[in-house]
């Protein structure tokens, strides 16, 4: 192989046009369903939960600090961390989203990487049977 063979071979792949916005975001390990996102991978763990505010404030909690995960229906869902109690209030919490996709049911296995609350024109929008995040208390 000569000198020229080979100086091609590794600068082709830097001539290649860079991945747009949109197909990095079709590559994310994860799927946006809207109130929350669920991992693609059937063995993917997310190490820490991002909980967003529809204010524009985030807390990002570890998973391994998850002590307790309790839903009821009148209340919704309360994450026992060490030292602190979140609660996310919402409906359909526990409504199957997608085939065999809940937002409890996928904490409880370490597959949700954030929740978010829904703005109040997104809650009058959705459908009835939609998962709607109305606020998230920590």
């Amino acid at each position: 192989m000569s000198d020229n063979e080979v100086l091609s071979r590794f600068t082709e792949r830097f001539s290649e046009e860079r991945p747009s916005l949109e197909q990095r975001l079709e590559g994310e390990p994860w799927e946006d369903i809207g109130a929350f996102s669920v991992l693609r991978g059937i063995r993917d763990r997310a190490l820490m939960l991002e909980l967003r505010k529809k204010t524009g404030s985030v807390l990002a909690v570890g998973y391994g600090w998850l002590e307790k995960a309790e839903f009821d229906p009148s209340e919704g869902i309360t994450l026992h961390m060490v030292g602190q109690a979140i609660r996310i209030r919402g409906r359909n919490l526990n409504a199957e989203v997608r085939p065999q996709i809940r937002l409890f049911d996928a904490l409880v296995r370490h597959r949700v990487p954030f929740i978010r609350e829904a703005g109040n024109g997104e809650r009058i929008r959705t459908a009835e049977t939609a998962c709607i995040v109305e606020s998230i208390d920590w």
